[in-house]
Order: structure tokens, then sequence, then C-alpha cells
């Protein structure tokens, strides 16, 4: 009996550890929407549209990463990535006008590009066997929840002793760190022979003139909005909006007495939840429609998102909205990098995923901005959630018509 393939291998588990680093320390900058504002006077839009940019360069930068890993390699791609990432921090860390934060953002979304889903993800697939691609995708998408999990309270903790500048310095620090770890990361190209012999403008044309594809491209930009959206501002959003902590309850007697704990603790509480989430999508990936899936999920986020911006917010609704849209948070992405697999093949995934992302980035871009913009007109977020809750019924919509199945490759020219 032949035997299986293994699900762990090393490609599989360094790319998830660099993921995870990675969007650890994404996934903390809602965390200094108020300790900057405060610091500099501020608006709220300020660092808003730095993050919002940050965002949008990771879209722009992920297809052009994931060209560059397929044309001189995927670790030196990862090196570019972690090295712009870690300028960008360390240029932040020095900033004191708005406009050189968003500036400065460029080269932090670049580097999330470099150093994320849209590299890390195509290395996965490739080294990965037919067995185990949904899973292993899955679990490189956990590990940016698991980043997610420890972004939020570690920058909330180091921001109790030392200065956001200096957390900005040790964050970068770190992801150069994470550039030990390289050594072990080799992967196979496995490719059919047609798909090797295809041209990357061949597959672009074909991926273009394909409904499904540009389906896939608008359905993403839901789950950007509303990812970045809440990355962004939920944690001030919950300082200030969320009723009375109870003195003596659970929640203080788990060290959670303000808001703005409990705002930072909620970013975590989503990760953890989307780890389970995520993983459960790799497996469920494997045995059923994944344009199905996708749709089901975005619907879920719809109807969780409406149900909290109608209720009043108290610490028990924070913490079960925190699970439930945690379960679905990424769970979108082995479904949606999958599905681009499974219909345009493994040799240029990359940067055909990149592009379908730049769509997810889009949203981010949107979701943070404009989070931001109408908090200072309107001095809430009610309208940028139900903003959040349309894109999402439409994402459920759209994904419902996508043709599952292989796309003939291109017979090549003679």
């Amino acid at each position: 009996m032949q035997k299986s393939a293994p699900l762990f291998t090393p490609v599989l588990i360094v790319g998830s550890l660099i993921v995870l680093i990675g969007f650890a320390i994404r996934a903390s900058f809602g965390v200094f929407q108020i300790p900057i504002a405060e610091d500099f006077g501020w608006m709220r839009a300020d660092f808003s549209l730095a993050i919002a940019i940050q965002n949008l360069a990771w879209g722009i930068g992920q297809p052009i990463f994931g060209a560059i890993a397929e044309r001189i390699g995927d670790r030196k791609a990862i090196i570019m990535g972690a090295v712009a990432y870690a300028l960008g921090l360390l240029l932040s860390a020095g900033a004191t006008t708005p406009l050189a934060h968003q500036m400065y953002e460029v080269l932090v979304g670049f580097g999330i590009a470099g150093t994320g889903f849209g590299v890390i993800l195509a290395v996965v697939g490739r080294a990965s066997s037919d067995e185990n691609r949904s899973m292993s995708l899955a679990i490189a998408t956990a590990a940016g929840s698991a980043g997610q999990v420890f972004g939020a309270p570690i920058a909330e903790y180091l921001l109790s002793f030392m200065s956001w500048q200096m957390v900005f310095v040790v964050f970068a620090i770190t992801i150069l760190a994470a550039l030990l770890m390289l050594p072990f990361m080799r992967a196979p190209a496995q490719a059919s022979k047609a798909e090797l012999e295809e041209s990357i403008g061949a597959l672009l044309t074909r991926a273009f003139r394909d409904p499904s594809y540009t389906m896939i491209f608008l359905g993403f930009f839901s789950c950007g909005y509303q990812l970045a959206f809440i990355t962004a501002h939920f944690p001030a959003f919950v300082t200030e909006m969320c009723g009375p902590i109870a003195s003596g309850g659970m929640l203080t007697t788990l060290g959670i007495s303000t808001t703005s704990a409990l705002g930072a603790v909620a970013i975590s509480l989503i990760g953890v939840a989307n780890i389970v989430g995520t993983i459960a999508a790799g497996w469920a990936g494997k045995r059923f429609t994944k344009k199905y899936l996708l749709a089901g999920i975005y619907a879920g986020r719809t109807l969780v998102a409406a149900w909290f911006i109608m209720t009043p917010m108290t610490p028990t609704t924070v913490i079960v909205f925190s699970i439930l849209m945690g379960s679905l948070w990424l769970a979108t992405v082995p479904l949606t990098s999958g599905l681009v697999a499974h219909i345009y093949g493994l040799r240029y995934m990359g940067t055909l995923y990149g592009i379908v992302f730049f769509s997810h980035q889009l949203g981010s871009f949107l979701g943070v901005w404009l989070g931001g913009r109408l908090y200072d007109i309107y001095g809430t977020y009610t309208h940028v959630w139900w903003v959040g809750v349309g894109v999402g019924a439409f994402s459920a919509l759209i994904h419902l018509p996508i043709r599952e199945k292989r796309s003939p490759i291109a017979a090549p020219a003679a």
C-alpha cells in the first residue's frame, strides 16, 4: 500500500511561522489608533488613512511579489518583503506628520505582501500533495489568525511601559528575525507539463476572459472591507461605545477591567475563533463545493454584523460577536486560493491569487479609510457597519454562478 504524503512539511511549518509573525504585527495597528492620535492631536481619519494606504499597498504589492517569487524564487521575494516591512516600521516610528505616516505605510503594505498570503500560500500549495493541499492552505491561513491572537495584546502590553515608537522598532526587529527560518523553506514546482508550457500572458488572458475569475475577484472585495475595518477600528469602537465592565465579573477575573483592554482582547478572540473556522474551511473545501461554502461564509458574516450593530453593545455582545465573526474571519482565504488553484492550476497561482487579492485590499482600503472619515463626520461607526452588511450580501450572491471546474489550458503557439 502506498504511503500517504505527510501533511506537516518544513515548507508548511516555516511558511506558517512567517505568516504568524507578519500578521501579528499587522493586526496590532488598530491598538495604535488612539495613542498616536492623542500624541499629535490628529483627527481619527489621519491615522486611519495611513492604515488604509497600507492595505492598498498590500493589495498592489501582492501580484507583484507573486510574480517576483515565480520569476526569481520564493525565498528572495520573502526577504525583499521582510526588509520593506522593517524599513516601513522604522520610518513610521520617526514620523511626526500624517503625510509621513501615510507614505511610510506604503512600505509596510509591500512588506506584508512579500511575507503574507500571496507568496506563502503559493509556496505551500506547490509543496503540498493533492490530498493535503486544501488542509495545508487552511493551516497556513490559520497561522495568520494565530498572529492576530497575539498581536493586539502584545502591542497593548508593550504600550504599557514603552512608547508606540519603540513598539514599532521592536516589531521591525522581529520581522527581520523571521528570515532566519528561510533556509528550511524549499518548495518543488509541482505543475503539469501543460501548465509549465503555458506562458503567464496566455494564462492571464484565459483568466480575464473567464466570468468566474471576475466573480471571484469581485466577491473578495467585501472580505477585505469587513476584516480591515474591524481590525483597524474595533478596538477604538469598543473603547468608546461599550457599556461598563461589571466589577468582580468574569472579565475582571481575567484581568480585563477597561474597555480598551476588551477591545484588544476582542481582536485576539477573533483570531482564536478563526483558527478553528479556517481549519474547518480547509477540511470542508476538500469535500464540498468551494463556491457554496464561500457563499455561506459571506452570508453568515452579513447576518452576524447586522445583529451586532442592531444590538446595544455590552461586554457580552462584544465577546459573542468576536467569536462568531472570528469563526468566519479568514475561512474565505483557503477556499478562494484553493478555488483559483483548482480552476487555473499551480504554475502561476501566486500571480493569479495576487490579482484577486487586490480586490480584497481595495475593500480593505475603503473599509479603513471610510471608517475614520465617517467617524469624524458623524461621530459614529454605524454607517460604515451597514455598508459592510451590504457588500457582504453582495459577495454571498456573486459566488453562486461561478463555474467550479478546471479551465482548459490553451494550446501553445506553433
